[in-house]
């Protein structure tokens, strides 16, 4: 009785071992792309979003997209710029270009004013506020910044943003010490 009991116990435990295996869901190349990748997908770097995305909406045809967080954001570069998302972003993506931003701000002075673009030029992205835009080398966002501390977590020393340059449509390009 007691080894019919124990054959009857190992063929469940057996059956139950079988369905966990096939439920379990394993990472293939089935599997959606994260909102980062799309972003290497477009030839931009993933650094241009933090940490935690939820979640995200692509139309792969008009190029509109949407990023979506838990929460707002914000967080300071190192002896550079304070950065806030919204808990949605939107806007266009194409390759090496984000355009019609919305959800994304840069404290300038005493103000937010809105990122309204982001364009891969080479090497170099240029970030628009609509009346002016400023450059700075792709490996700067080679890692994600963290809500909150940016890339500065932690103990880990982070080099401050290295910045190109200014460009304003009225007065073309000069060096910056952002």
């Amino acid at each position: 009785m007691s080894s019919t009991k124990t054959q009857t116990l190992i063929s469940l435990l057996g059956i139950l071992c079988l369905i966990l295996i096939n439920s379990t869901p394993a990472n293939s190349s089935t599997d959606s792309p994260t909102a980062y990748e799309i972003l290497q997908d477009y030839n931009l770097p993933v650094g241009l979003l933090p940490k935690g995305v939820t979640g995200y909406d692509l139309d792969s045809a008009t190029g509109k997209f949407a990023a979506y967080f838990n929460g707002s954001c914000s967080f300071s570069l190192e002896g550079s710029y304070q950065l806030k998302y919204k808990s949605s972003i939107k806007g266009n993506i194409s390759k090496g270009k984000l355009s019609r931003l919305e959800g994304v701000s840069v404290k300038l002075f005493f103000m937010w004013i809105d990122i309204v673009e982001v364009l891969r030029s080479g090497d170099d992205l240029d970030f628009s506020v609509g009346i002016a835009s400023a450059g700075f080398p792709i490996d700067n966002f080679e890692e994600c910044p963290q809500c909150g501390c940016g890339l500065n977590c932690g103990n880990r020393q982070v080099n401050k943003l290295r910045s190109n340059a200014f460009v304003s449509p009225h007065s073309g390009r000069f060096n910056s010490d952002h």
